[in-house]
C-alpha cells in the first residue's frame, strides 16, 4: 500500500512546479498543498431539493488540469443540474483508493499502474475505475535538449531520478533495452524532484519521468530547450489508462443511478473544457489560485486534445488496452497475484 500511494504521489507531484499565482504571476506561491481529507476544495452549493445526493470526490493530488472537468462541473452547475451536491476535497497519506474503498468518497482519481496492489491480493479493496480522464499515456521521459537522451537508449550513462518501484522501473529496463541500451548502466538517483524545468537546469538530474500535459508544457512556457519521448511510443503495451476516476463497489451496486448522474456532469465538464479551454482554464485558476495561470492555459490547450482524443465517448476504457497492460504485469510478475481479465474497471456507468 505505501509503494503504490509514494507512486501516486510522486507521479502527481511531477505535475506541479512551484508558481505563481493566477491573479499574479509574478509572485512564488507553491502547489505543495496538504493532504488534509478533510479539507474541502470546493463544495457545491447547498441544495434545497430533498432529494440531493451528496457525494464526496476525492482527488490523487492538488488540483491541476487533469481535474479541470470536475471544477467546471462543479462551478457550471453540472452537479446540481444532475440532483448532486459533490464536495472535492484533497487525499489523506494512504490515498484516494482507500478513501474511495472506505466509502468516505464515492469517487476519486487513481491510475492504472498504481490500482494493481489495491485490487488483488488476499484482501482487494472493492474499488474499481469507471472512466478515463485522458485516453492516452502522455507519460513520457524530459531530457536537457542536446544531451542525447531524445530515445530510450540515451539514458545509459545519465542520472535518471527515480521512485524506485518495481513496475517503474521495469517499464524504463523494456524501453531502454528494446531501444538496443543496458538499463543496468543508467544510473538511479532517488527523486527529490517538484520542479522539473529547475532540477534538469541545474544538473541535478538528467532525465525525468513526466506528464506531457504539464511538465511539458511547464518547460515551453519557461522557454527550456528539452528532448522527451512518449513511453507508450516506445512500447504500445504502456499505453495504460492514466489517471482515471475511480468509484466504490458497493456504491455503484447500490446507487446506480447517481453514479450514472455523475459521470453525466463529468462528461460535460471535460467536454467544455474541450470545447472552451481558456474558459475551463479560468475556472481552474479560480477553485486553486495558487496555479500560473499561464502554465494551467498552456497545459490546457493541450488537454482539449487528450481528455477524448480519437474516441467519441468521454471516458471510455478500452478493454483490449486496459488487459494488455495487466497481461504485461502478469508476465513480468510484478503484481502480488495474478490480475485477471477485465478485472478493476467497468464503462457500465458511462453516458453514451
Amino acid at each position: 500500500m505505501k509503494k503504490k500511494k509514494l507512486l501516486a504521489a510522486a507521479m502527481a507531484a511531477m505535475m506541479l512546479l512551484c508558481a505563481a499565482g493566477c491573479a499574479d504571476n509574478s509572485g512564488t506561491a507553491g502547489q505543495n498543498g496538504g493532504n488534509d481529507a478533510g479539507s474541502t476544495e470546493t463544495a457545491a452549493p447547498d441544495q434545497a431539493d430533498t432529494d440531493t445526493t451528496d457525494v464526496t470526490f476525492v482527488l490523487d493530488w492538488t488540483p491541476n488540469t487533469n481535474h479541470t472537468g470536475i471544477y467546471v462541473a462543479q462551478e457550471l452547475g453540472y452537479f446540481a443540474d444532475e440532483g448532486l451536491n459533490v464536495t472535492i476535497v484533497q487525499p489523506p497519506d494512504d490515498g484516494a483508493e482507500a478513501m474511495v474503498a472506505s466509502n468516505q468518497a464515492q469517487f476519486g482519481i487513481s491510475f492504472q499502474d498504481t490500482m494493481v496492489d489495491a485490487i488483488v491480493g488476499d484482501n482487494p479493496m472493492p474499488i474499481k475505475a469507471v472512466a478515463a480522464v485522458l485516453q492516452h499515456n502522455t507519460s513520457a521521459i524530459m531530457s536537457r535538449q542536446g544531451d542525447g537522451i531524445d530515445r530510450p537508449a540515451g539514458m545509459e550513462g545519465k542520472k535518471y531520478s527515480t521512485w524506485d518501484l518495481d513496475i517503474e522501473k521495469a517499464i524504463l529496463k523494456n524501453v531502454v533495452e528494446s531501444d538496443g541500451g543496458n538499463f543496468d548502466n543508467v544510473t538511479l538517483i532517488p527523486s527529490t524532484v517538484t520542479d522539473e524545468v529547475s532540477a534538469l537546469e541545474s544538473k541535478q538530474t538528467d532525465c525525468i519521468w513526466v506528464f506531457e500535459g504539464w511538465a511539458i508544457q511547464a518547460a515551453k512556457v519557461a522557454n527550456f530547450a528539452y528532448d522527451s519521448f512518449l513511453l507508450k511510443d516506445i512500447n504500445p503495451v504502456f499505453d495504460y489508462y492514466t489517471p482515471v476516476i475511480i468509484s466504490n463497489d458497493t456504491f455503484l451496486a447500490e446507487q446506480p443511478d447517481a453514479a450514472k448522474a455523475f459521470l453525466a456532469a463529468c462528461k460535460k465538464g471535460y467536454e467544455y473544457a474541450i470545447d472552451h479551454p481558456e474558459e475551463a482554464a479560468d475556472i481552474l485558476c479560480k477553485a486553486a489560485p495558487e496555479l500560473d495561470s499561464s502554465l494551467v492555459l498552456e497545459s490546457q490547450n493541450y488537454m482539449a486534445g487528450q481528455y477524448k482524443a480519437e474516441v467519441d465517448r468521454w471516458g471510455y476504457i478500452d478493454p483490449e488496452r486496459w488487459n494488455a497492460f495487466y497481461s504485461w504485469l502478469n508476465e513480468n510478475s510484478l503484481a502480488k497475484a495474478e490480475i485477471g481479465e477485465d478485472a478493476g474497471f467497468t464503462d457500465d456507468y458511462l453516458p453514451e
